[in-house]
């Protein structure tokens, strides 16, 4: 897992990679970039009026993270007597998933990718992944972790308020928000209501934001007479947030639209390729004042 070339060297492709994972006989997925190692079993320390999905804590490398129990947070039976344990990084928080199996690495396109279906559960899945022999489950790790901490979504609660001169300008403008996680996304219009700015349209991935965006466009109006800026994920079916950025800025009547990416993935390296496509500004999972200051510096 420290081999992390190619892909993760190029931006806006639309594609990704996924580590595979098995519980029992599904097939699971979780992004390459989330990933920092894949380890054995190591002796975890268990913790009182701990939540029932985690199994305790554990010291790896200088930092302490949780370890959850994947078969027991999804409802599934564990099939192995040897199971493996992914070692990831969401919203700079370090955390561990105990897991059957970790198979292979798979570069996937984001088209290939299908919303879930509303079935129970399915707000634990970001999307399905459909291969030539199987099915791949996509899950949403950062609703999982949510679930287990709800206060890490406090801070979509937390913003500075502004004078009343600056919440009327808010007011005024429109903003397109492109998030898969309904979530995450009810939870970012709240805050930008509560902030002052009412009037944002939300879609659920790349690819419906980009139609949207060509359908406003279609009267001949400059696109900033519609919208003022774009909020977007970077993990998303059928067009991901760093491929809807270089169309956008490669656009010569969209590209001066400001496109602030707000995700999970947030780090050093992603940062880097966010810039190499024109991001106006790039904000982790939940920083929610950080996103609001960068809104204001951006279009007021």
């Amino acid at each position: 897992m420290s081999d992390k070339k190619g892909i993760l060297l190029e931006t806006g492709t639309n594609e990704f990679e996924i580590v595979e994972f098995s519980i029992g006989p599904v097939s699971y997925g979780i992004n390459v970039a989330k990933v920092r190692e894949v380890i054995n079993p190591i002796p975890v320390t268990k913790m009182p009026t701990v939540h029932p999905w985690v199994d305790g804590i554990f010291t790896l490398r200088g930092r302490v993270m949780p370890l959850v129990n994947l078969p027991r947070c999804l409802g599934a039976e564990s099939s192995t007597t040897s199971p493996k344990i992914i070692v990831s990084e969401l919203n700079n928080y370090y955390v561990a998933f105990l897991v059957d199996e970790v198979s292979r690495i798979h570069r996937i396109s984001w088209t290939a990718m299908e919303p879930p279906p509303h079935i129970a559960n399915s707000d634990m899945v970001v999307g399905i992944i459909k291969m030539t022999d199987k099915m791949v489950v996509l899950l949403d790790f950062e609703k999982i972790v949510a679930d287990i901490n709800p206060d890490m979504n406090q801070k979509f609660n937390e913003f500075t308020k502004k004078p009343a001169d600056i919440i009327d300008i808010r007011k005024t403008k429109t903003i397109l928000v492109a998030e898969d996680s309904k979530m995450l996304r009810d939870l970012l219009l709240g805050t930008l209501h509560n902030a002052g700015y009412a009037n944002v349209i939300a879609t659920e991935n790349g690819q419906a934001a980009w139609n949207k965006i060509e359908q406003l466009a279609a009267g001949g109006e400059p696109i900033e007479n519609h919208i003022q800026l774009v909020i977007t994920d970077i993990e998303m079916p059928q067009m991901d947030g760093h491929h809807l950025t270089k169309r956008i800025k490669e656009n010569d009547k969209f590209k001066h639209l400001p496109v602030v990416i707000f995700s999970s993935l947030i780090n050093e390296e992603m940062r880097l390729k966010g810039q190499s496509i024109g991001a106006n500004g790039q904000v982790s999972k939940p920083e929610i004042v950080q996103l609001i200051d960068l809104i204001d510096k951006h279009i007021l």
